[in-house]
């Protein structure tokens, strides 16, 4: 351990407090420059493409343009009106809904199962887990288009495999009672095995001591996963959920390649009245009206979930 001269240490302590304070900062500034140079590609990326792009948006929904090359025109807060009494937009915000619910539940129900089924480590459940998380790496559009052809009418492997057991075989993309369904299946296939690593990762900081300790106790599989190993998993059900949120809302390929929204609206979800609003009609104010309100929903979403985490884990 070295020790400072104590001449130094004289002069450091004669030294005004604000010429003390100016050191500080300085020396600090330089031990943490290498940090801040690492950092500035990706601040550099976010405040252009993520801040700056929600600036423009929020200004894009103040303005007017009746056409391509028209004036722009200040109409205040009027396009977020127009967008909320628009019904295609809150019949996409009612499919949004129903798709958020009926892929979220399911996705993490499977996730869980699979976690559940696969959480000791050897040569089949790894294999078994690289199976299961397989769809995760296989683009949207890839995918869509490999479940066109199971859901082709009459030709389609779907038809095939249940032809024989129904006696009039649905259209399932063309009928509005089911597309919206039909797509779903995607979102779940596809999500379900990334979900599972959530899972295995939560199931890995469940106390071994505590389970060990129930199954001396007489406590069978069902009463440790009710009691112990669920409580366990709380905080990643919470994060899973959100995560679960985000995507029903910001994946849209499969509605560009299987449906482009119909027949009838049916699979038109919010992202995708976006585009209509933006490319189709060349509405930007109206299209960044309904993005701001989208991701004014999101970020509510987003701070209760994260509000309700932080509680619980302050809780008693």
């Amino acid at each position: 351990m070295s020790f400072a001269e104590p001449a130094t240490l004289a002069v450091a302590a004669s030294a005004p407090p604000r010429l003390h304070i100016v050191r500080r900062f300085t020396t600090g500034f330089k031990t943490s420059l290498p940090a801040y140079l690492l950092l500035l590609p990706s601040l550099v990326f976010l405040a252009l493409f993520t801040y700056g792009a929600m600036g423009r948006v929020f200004v894009d929904a103040l303005y007017q343009r009746a056409t391509p090359k028209a004036p722009v025109r200040f109409v205040g807060l009027d396009n977020i009106s127009t967008v909320l009494a628009d019904p295609a937009f809150t019949g996409a915000v009612v499919n949004n809904l129903i798709y958020a619910v009926g892929t979220a539940i399911p996705s993490i129900a499977l996730a869980l199962l699979f976690a559940l089924a696969l959480a000791r480590t050897n040569a089949v459940t790894s294999a078994l887990r690289a199976a299961l998380f397989l769809p995760v790496l296989i683009p949207m559009v890839a995918a869509s288009a490999l479940f066109l052809f199971i859901f082709l009418p009459n030709v389609g492997l779907l038809d095939y495999y249940i032809g024989s057991l129904l006696p009039v075989l649905p259209n399932w993309l063309g009928d509005s009672d089911i597309a919206l369904y039909a797509i779903m299946i995607i979102t779940i296939w596809k999500n379900a095995g990334y979900y599972m690593l959530f899972f295995l990762a939560g199931l890995q900081a469940v106390p071994e001591d505590v389970m060990e300790a129930a199954h001396l106790d007489g406590a069978g599989p069902y009463q440790r996963l009710r009691h112990i190993i669920l409580p366990e998993l709380r905080p990643t059900f919470l994060f899973v959920t959100v995560i679960a949120t985000l995507n029903a809302v910001t994946q849209v390929d499969h509605v560009f390649v299987m449906t482009k929204g119909g027949p009838s609206n049916s699979t038109n979800l919010v992202l995708f009245y976006i585009y209509q609003q933006a490319v189709e009609h060349y509405d930007i104010g109206k299209a960044s009206a309904a993005t701001l309100l989208t991701l004014a929903a999101l970020m509510g979403l987003t701070a209760l979930s994260f509000r309700t985490m932080a509680n619980r884990e302050g809780g008693p």
